[in-house]
């Protein structure tokens, strides 16, 4: 028997928490975002005073007196806004995905790229690097290869068991390693001198290649696939308690997990088709969020958006000031996640729930 729309569903010591987290949580997160973004817009070479950060904005609405020189108006929207808005829209588009995959498999170390999705956009921008092709069609070349490998999980993954999710996931591995062998054997292939430098610190991700124009379509992908997670937010926390009992409450799960998955992996192949591979965002975000609001999806999914736009933020400031030499996002994102998802775990000292 079919039933209405179902309530969701937390594990017990999650049921007393207050329903008054929107209104702490995420005003707390948007106003710390918010500071973070003007601090890091006068964080450079040029150092600019947030005064005069909030100045050079206002000024492309209203008029206001310019006391500043044109060139830190370029500074300021050409060069760092853009960089800015970038790292908070893959932030929130990574970290939001982990947070679907992880419900959705009911495993704390599930990521994004589960299902091969980074595997096959690196083979995608390697491929346009290495034919000499233009950044546009690098972007392209990610975003396409990306969402056609967790395609092919998908066909080969309900080919040989529709309803396993173990399956998917084995798949998903074995898609991603096919990629990385093609990626392997393009860097063998490639110019040493200008072709493959130009490919591995692509691989190393990073948010120096982006442009104002690159902007536009990847917020209308991220903001896409998070209003589809955020409307199926009830059915995936039925489903995160077991396929069979969401079934019995009259959940279509096939439609749902497949819903899931193409939303989430449309955020994450928009995210690294701008930023190259950037790794344990999608990992540790969803726990620190579940620290703040328990896991029931529909507080899960907008805090862990803002907080991986947090913390993608901090990461590249910390990637672009800490030494004289920008420090590939990737790396920066490793040395950090690792230690940070190990002290998670000691906090946490209990099983997934």
């Amino acid at each position: 028997m079919r039933m209405g729309r179902p309530a969701p569903l937390a594990p017990a010591r999650q049921v007393a928490r207050p329903r008054r987290w929107r209104l702490t949580v995420i005003p707390a997160l948007a106003l710390a975002l918010l500071g973070l973004a003007v601090f890091s817009l006068g964080l450079g070479r040029v150092p600019i005073p947030p005064g005069t950060v909030l100045a050079v904005l206002a000024s492309q609405f209203w008029e206001v007196q310019a006391d500043w020189s044109p060139a830190v108006e370029q500074i300021v929207t050409n060069v760092r806004l853009p960089r800015i808005l970038a790292a908070m829209l893959v932030g929130a588009g990574l970290a939001a995905a982990g947070a679907a995959y992880q419900t959705l498999f009911r495993n704390p170390i599930v990521a994004p790229d589960v299902l091969g999705v980074s595997a096959g956009a690196g083979f995608g921008a390697s491929l346009a690097v290495t034919l000499n092709l233009g950044a546009w069609a690098i972007q392209a070349g990610a975003f396409a290869m990306g969402l056609c490998a967790v395609g092919l999980v998908l066909v080969v993954g309900q080919a040989i068991n529709r309803h396993s999710l173990i399956v998917l996931v084995l798949v998903g591995v074995v898609i991603a390693a096919f990629f990385q062998a093609m990626i392997s054997v393009l860097k063998i292939v490639a110019d040493p001198v200008d072709v493959l430098p130009a490919i591995t610190f692509w691989l190393l991700g990073g948010l120096n290649r982006v442009t104002p124009g690159d902007l536009p379509l990847v917020a209308l992908l991220v903001g896409l696939a998070l209003a589809v997670l955020y409307a199926l937010r009830w059915q995936v926390n039925v489903m995160s308690v077991g396929s069979e009992e969401a079934r019995m409450l009259g959940v279509d799960t096939g439609m749902i997990r497949i819903a899931l998955i193409l939303s989430a992996t449309l955020m994450t192949a928009a995210a690294v088709s701008i930023a190259g591979i950037v790794g344990w965002v999608g990992l540790v975000v969803p726990h620190i969020a579940r620290l703040l609001v328990g896991s029931s999806f529909d507080r899960l999914l907008p805090v862990s958006a803002l907080t991986g736009a947090l913390f993608l933020l901090l990461v590249d400031n910390l990637s672009r000031g800490a030494t004289t030499m920008e420090i590939p996002l990737g790396i920066t994102t490793s040395v950090i996640g690792a230690p940070l998802f190990l002290l998670l775990l000691l906090r946490a000292r209990t099983g997934w729930s």
